[in-house]
């Protein structure tokens, strides 16, 4: 293959990242950007041009040249690969820290905002604050020893994050479940059981051969109506990298979570932050750690007591007393006999290119741009396709690759991440780039994708995040997109964009037959809008749980008491649950989003920008889902601004004044 570029922009050459170049090319251009950025410490006479300008140049520079290896980690993860990329995270995170302590840096910064704060406009202002936010936050103004000791702490805190989630995909990778009685297949969709079939043909074992997969564990969890084989998934699924269940001790995680908690607490204190979790709010809109446990409280005060009655129906329905591997089953199966409709039966309704259709339809109505799939790009993988986002001139505005679908050595989950941000100023520009990835039922012998209607939530929530990194109109990187953009609102777009997903008028369009077109019937389509706010109390109350414990995890750390992770998740379960798990769930030594993820001290952030997107979304339905000036407000205030504003000024900006939890308790059923 060779090189492809969009409007000038270099795309990844997938084809020639060979794991062996990997840590020396890293090394060659740390080295480049260190000399680089000596010169510019150096510099008698800091401008903004001569100073700001070539150090943004510098990072995004690095991080075009890291994003693809990093991503290739992501999804197609080898062992050679795997060394490589561990190699790169201690010299990366040593750069980066001391970029953040350079007090010559930080000194050029200090001047530049003093001389030149009248000749700048509002984001190059910005870029100066978040600046010099991050050189305080990274500890600038520290004695040498401290100094010192924090840039290892930040050092072995990348290590130990990366080591986190090599134990989770090894310990799915590790588990299968071998089926010979064909009575435990029940329930199971048949493209998963051939599935199966097939890998234990080239096991050469008789039966069925079952991994641990995400799309496969949802289906056995939701769909199977063998008891034992639910157990056994759930077993496998909820005790990865730990020190129970199949693999116990294996891929333990225990004390990789210990260290890494004693050191985030040892880097807030260094900083002289009482606390991890105070650390992480200097820069999201959270004012105080008390605010957010206030915000966690007030949703548990109103979500339990549904949940509650939600969970004494589901036994009711069930007739006997639940254990954690029978609630998404029974929930399942009551949900069909309320709305008479079941994700599986609404697979054939869904297939991932009408549903991409759909999809790309609304952001085309909402803000006026066209996507086209571009074939020649040079892919990573045979699953990974390439589309360009054109705006109302025809012109290339942005491009992604999406990755849809699950397979082996590919990390579980779905998430957007950025391959190339945009760039508008000097000699190059170049516009963003991103990659969405899924984990998707993959497509078999004449028949493509098929996705559950939850599927289709999720792939409208990635995009959203794809569009805020896409449709940015900030040409500095460190702001452009979703950088710069307090944590605990980087979950509105995507928020917003699952409301979408729920609209008659896309349902319309979008919900048609694989093999005939036909239409989703209009009363199933009823029935499927008449459920969602199905079980709204039990899934609210299992986000507070996760928020609760990651922020009393990082608020309540006290060294000489340690991590304590299972006492806090049992007092946080007693505070929200509704239903008691197995002792042996360990949901801590699994849950990457808080420690190996951007997620720490911040998982409440899901439900505070869930506020924002449905007081976002309020809007539209005032106006119509369309509505081209909410759309265009929508974008100006929020999609295209990036970090270049703080995100409460930017909803302001929208919807005219601060948010309205009420917004998100309506939308949920849990209030009138």
């Amino acid at each position: 293959m060779t090189d492809a570029n969009i409007r000038g922009t270099t795309l990844p050459a997938f084809d020639r990242i060979a794991a062996s170049n990997v840590e020396p090319t890293i090394r060659e251009l740390l080295q480049r950007n260190r000399g680089e950025v000596a010169t510019l410490e150096s510099q008698p006479d800091p401008t903004f041009a001569n100073t700001v300008l070539p150090l943004e140049q510098l990072s995004h520079r690095l991080s075009r040249t890291w994003s693809p290896i990093s991503h290739l980690n992501g999804v197609l993860n080898s062992d050679e690969l795997r060394a490589s990329y561990n190699a790169c995270l201690p010299l990366l995170s040593n750069y980066w820290t001391d970029l953040a302590q350079s007090e010559p840096l930080f000194r050029a910064y200090t001047t530049i905002a003093a001389n030149e704060s009248g000749k700048l406009d509002a984001a190059q202002r910005r870029v100066i604050e978040r600046a010099l936010e991050d050189f305080r936050l990274a500890g600038v103004g520290l004695p040498a020893e401290r100094k010192a000791r924090y840039k290892a702490v930040v050092q072995e805190l990348a290590t130990l994050a990366a080591k986190f989630e090599e134990n989770v995909l090894d310990a799915m990778n590790a588990w299968t479940r071998h089926v010979t009685d064909e009575k435990e297949l029940a329930g199971i969709n048949p493209v998963i059981v051939e599935q199966a079939r097939v890998r234990a043909a080239e096991k050469g074992v008789p039966g069925w051969l079952f991994a641990l997969e995400q799309p496969t564990y949802v289906a056995v969890m939701t769909d199977g109506d063998s008891e034992a084989l639910r157990r056994d998934f759930y077993e496998a699924w909820s005790t990865r990298a730990s020190e129970v269940g199949p693999s116990a001790g294996k891929f333990d995680n225990t004390a990789v979570m210990d260290r890494i908690l004693a050191l985030r607490h040892e880097a807030a204190q260094l900083l002289d932050f009482p606390n991890y979790a105070a650390y992480a709010l200097a820069t999201r809109m959270a004012p105080s750690n008390q605010a957010v446990f206030d915000f966690l409280r007030k949703l548990v005060k109103v979500a339990r007591p549904a949940a509650k009655r939600e969970f004494e129906e589901l036994e009711a329905f069930a007739g006997r007393k639940l254990n954690a591997w029978d609630v998404t089953y029974y929930a399942e199966k009551l949900q069909a006999k309320l709305f008479a409709i079941t994700q599986e039966e609404l697979r054939p309704y869904f297939p991932l290119p009408r549903v991409l259709e759909g999809l790309f339809s609304v952001a085309e109505k909402l803000f006026g741009v066209k996507i086209t799939e571009r074939k020649g790009v040079p892919l990573y993988h045979a699953d990974a396709r390439f589309f360009e986002i054109l705006d109302a001139a025809g012109e290339v505005r942005a491009g992604f690759y999406l990755d849809a679908c699950a397979r082996a050595k590919k990390r579980a989950g779905a998430w957007m991440d950025d391959c190339v941000g945009r760039k508008d100023f000097g000699a190059e520009h170049t516009v963003p780039v991103a990659y969405l990835v899924c984990n998707f039922l993959p497509a078999s012998p004449g028949k493509p994708a098929l996705l559950t209607h939850d599927d289709v939530v999720t792939m409208f929530h990635e995009f959203g995040h794809g569009l805020h990194h896409m449709l940015t109109r900030v040409g500095y990187p460190s702001i452009a997109g979703i950088n710069g953009v307090s944590w605990d609102a980087v979950e509105l777009p995507s928020q917003f964009m699952e409301n979408f997903a729920w609209q008659p008028e896309v349902l319309a369009t979008m919900a048609r037959h694989f093999e005939t077109g036909e239409p989703l019937p209009a009363h199933q389509q009823a029935q499927l809008l008449g459920s969602r706010t199905f079980h709204a109390g039990l899934a609210t109350v299992r986000q507070l749980e996760f928020a609760l414990f990651d922020f009393r995890l990082h608020a309540e750390y006290d060294p000489a008491r340690g991590a304590r992770v299972t006492e806090i998740l049992r007092e946080v379960r007693d505070e929200v649950a509704v239903f008691a798990l197995p002792t042996w769930n360990r949901l801590p030594h699994n849950f990457s989003h808080i420690f190996a993820g951007g997620y720490a001290a911040g998982y409440y952030s899901y439900k505070w920008a869930e506020v924002l997107s449905a007081d976002a979304f309020a809007a539209f339905e005032e106006q119509g889902v369309f509505d081209q000036r909410v759309a265009q407000r929508f974008l100006d205030s929020i999609l295209s601004q990036g970090g270049s504003k703080k995100a409460l000024d930017a909803f302001v900006d929208f919807r005219g004044r601060p948010p309205d939890v009420n917004a998100l308790l309506k939308q949920q059923g849990l209030i009138q």
